[in-house]
């Protein structure tokens, strides 16, 4: 399915005619799950790119405007949903447009007054109700092949990733310390969930976080809002932090040692699969996956 500038005009002028006379331009990066497009200088056009990341375009459009008044900074906020149309099948949003780039080291002021916002914005999703929520998903049981897209099943019991892990460990032999790694992994395993189920954001990641003026100021992309174990969100702490600011983010969240570890686990299992290339992944998590390991193993 081609995504392209071309379609998303086809689809606006035929659904949403009011805005056809505005200017559509490609946003970059533009996204692994859904393509993203800005619409006119005020909007944004969001479109899954695969029949399973369609679901979520129901999800954010019921949930997001519920939680958004609870957290302490903007998340998009829905304003149309399309549907399918010009051969593209699925449906598809369109959001408020939130200003910001993608975070990098390189664009904040002050990281460890960023690693502390994003504790406390992650802490605000976690306060906020979840009645009927939905919840983590779970897969068959045993899963079937082939393997579900990774950003599903989070939430729930690192046991689900336990083979491709395992897998990930025997290519690797001879590229990391597989001994340190397969003992962060069993750690994770053990480590129980013993707390009530809240909501996570399911993809905590450097290119679904903005900063303007060198701050954190918005979250995006809640294709995998659930309501389960918020451990997974905790992987940013290797995939984005230095040591100094992760012990910072750690104790602004108040992670014990069971959900750190499980947090370690979900870490140390996407980075290895994107490193052995077990998955067809994005160019930011590529670009991202050995910083993970290194950080990881280096000092576990």
């Amino acid at each position: 399915m081609i995504i392209d500038i071309a379609l998303v005009k086809g689809l606006i002028a035929e659904q949403f005619p009011q805005w056809a006379h505005l200017p559509v331009t490609p946003v970059e990066p533009g996204g692994w799950d859904n393509r993203t497009f800005r619409l006119g200088t005020d909007m944004s056009v969001r479109l899954p790119s695969a029949e399973h990341y369609a679901a979520a375009v129901v999800k954010e459009q019921t949930w997001l405007p519920k939680i958004a008044p609870l957290l302490p900074l903007p998340i998009p906020s829905p304003l149309a949903m399309g549907g399918p149309g010009l051969g593209y099948p699925w449906k598809w949003s369109v959001y408020n447009w939130l200003p910001g780039e993608v975070a990098c080291a390189g664009r904040i002021n002050d990281m460890p007054r960023f690693a502390m916002e994003l504790a406390a914005f992650l802490l605000a999703l976690q306060r906020i109700d979840t009645a009927d929520a939905p919840p983590a998903p779970t897969p068959p049981t045993p899963p079937t092949p082939p393997t579900p897209p990774t950003h599903r099943y989070r939430g729930g019991s690192l046991l689900i990733w336990d083979e491709q892990a395992r897998a990930a460990l025997t290519v690797l032999r001879d590229d990391i310390d597989v001994d340190a790694a397969a003992a962060i992994w069993q750690q994770a395993l053990n480590a129980e969930i013993t707390a009530d189920p809240v909501w996570f954001h399911g993809d905590v990641a450097a290119g679904n976080l903005l900063v303007e003026d060198g701050e954190l100021c918005a979250v995006i992309d809640f294709g995998g809002l659930a309501v389960g174990d918020p451990a997974c969100d905790l992987a940013i702490a290797w995939k984005f932090f230095d040591a100094s600011s992760r012990d910072i983010f750690r104790s602004a969240y108040g992670a014990d040692d069971a959900m750190w570890a499980r947090g370690r686990g979900w870490a140390l299992w996407k980075a290895m699969i994107v490193v052995a290339n077990l998955i067809e992944t994005n160019t930011l998590e590529a670009g991202s996956a050995q910083y993970v390991l290194d950080e990881l193993l280096g000092a576990s």
